[in-house]
């Protein structure tokens, strides 16, 4: 890959993308032909029950991104204007040093219910003094994992009040480049009456959390205070961020906004958005009360300093990240072999599209840029197309009118 700049990249044509993404990523032709292409029907009728179509999001590419020293382009699959300009702005003003990110083990956990249990208290210590063994026979369930280093590496129980005494016993599994779902579920089903026979009851719930708060995505910035328009706007941020930590009401749209990246990312891949965002929340929930998942402050020099910490559960292997030419292609675009690698990726984009929203909230505000991207799309629903599209939306946006009646206007109808 010769790099993350593409000057002009959005001025070019279609066709034209796609020749540069060859030459900067190392796109093969039949790379290009499988994105052309995307889901058939035939394969889409194996991955769903009940298949009648697709649904079409667009796939765009976010530029001028730096993570932890290596230049690579972003795919993301979003249907709302801006999203990825926003981002490509925001990685652009982050250089040269550009984004740090980092990732823990990938493990996940898969928990057990057990009710009408005879005396909890009791169940757990015999769990406990158990656990080796326990681990040796839940590694048996785990298919390939324990021969590349993963596995079952932990078990704990817990006594849990709840309306009624009941006895949880969670799985820590190491799913390596796997999201893990499925590795976890026939783990804590095929553990069920060895756990059941030692704290005498019944076992209920058997399934993975998407609270990963073990699998955690952690990116850092810093932006120079000259490069975004000075203390003003570094003070601006920091305040809008304090707003954010205060309130939960705010907080969920921060937290939203750095979810357009970082949800764009994972459908690219063909991750689960659904997983994903549910850990974000809860984690943003986990404490005092929903916060911001993001933490923006000033350095000794009055810097910008932004960081991110998440629970990112997602695979390089398995589901659609395997069945879907699109989600391969993805891939291939980033260069990215394993899951933490994702995980990384996925933090510094989240952190990116949080400070271009606080960037415009705090100065211009969100709609100008917003809007001004949401042209094209006033132009389409007014009957444009092609050049004639562009022309249409070019207007609007210098007159600043972006309704459907002005486009009509000036498509002659």
């Amino acid at each position: 890959m010769t790099g993350s700049q593409l000057p002009g990249f959005y001025k070019r044509g279609l066709d034209e993308r796609r020749m540069l993404l060859k030459e900067a990523a190392g796109i093969s032709n039949d790379d290009l032909k499988a994105l052309a292409e995307g889901l058939t029907l035939a394969s889409a009728n194996l991955m769903v029950e009940n298949a009648i179509g697709t649904m079409q999001v667009p796939l765009g590419v976010a530029t001028n991104f730096k993570i932890n020293g290596r230049e690579l382009l972003i795919p993301m699959a979003t249907e709302e204007a801006s999203v990825i300009a926003a981002a490509s702005y925001a990685a652009k003003l982050a250089l040269p040093t550009g984004f740090t990110a980092t990732s823990t083990r990938p493990v996940m956990r898969g928990q057990m219910q057990l009710v009408d249990v005879e005396d909890a208290s009791a169940g757990k210590s015999r769990i406990e003094a158990e656990k080796d063994r326990l681990i040796a026979e839940a590694n048996k369930l785990a298919g390939l994992l324990p021969s590349l280093g993963g596995g079952v590496i932990d078990l704990k129980a817990r006594v849990l009040e709840a309306g009624e005494e009941m006895l949880i016993v969670e799985f820590f599994i190491d799913c390596r480049d796997a999201m893990g779902a499925n590795t976890i579920d026939t783990v804590v089903e095929g553990m069920t009456a060895e756990i059941e026979s030692i704290v005498k009851g019944r076992a209920l719930l058997r399934i993975l959390s998407n609270l990963a708060t073990e699998r955690l995505a952690k990116a850092t910035v810093t932006y120079k205070k000259e490069s975004i328009g000075g203390e003003r706007v570094v003070d601006g941020i920091i305040r809008a961020y304090r707003f954010a930590a205060a309130d939960p009401y705010r907080a969920a749209t921060n937290n939203k906004g750095i979810m357009n990246g970082i949800t764009a990312l994972v459908l690219a891949t063909g991750n689960d958005t659904r997983a994903v965002e549910a850990g974000a929340h809860a984690y943003a929930a986990v404490g005092k009360g929903y916060t911001s998942l993001s933490k923006w402050s000033r350095d000794a020099e009055g810097n910008l300093h932004g960081e991110l910490e998440l629970p990112m559960a997602v695979g390089t292997i398995g589901g659609a990240t395997k069945t879907h030419p699109t989600s391969q292609f993805a891939l291939k675009l980033m260069g990215i072999k394993s899951a933490r690698e994702l995980a990384e990726t996925m933090a510094a984009l989240g952190l990116a599209q949080n400070f271009a929203a606080l960037r415009a909230l705090v100065t211009e505000g969100i709609q100008k840029g917003h809007m001004q991207l949401h042209a094209r799309n006033v132009a389409a629903m007014a009957g444009a197309t092609g050049p004639e599209a562009e022309r249409i939306a070019d207007v609007l946006a210098k007159e600043g009118n972006f309704s459907i009646a002005r486009a009509k206007e000036l498509l002659g109808r």
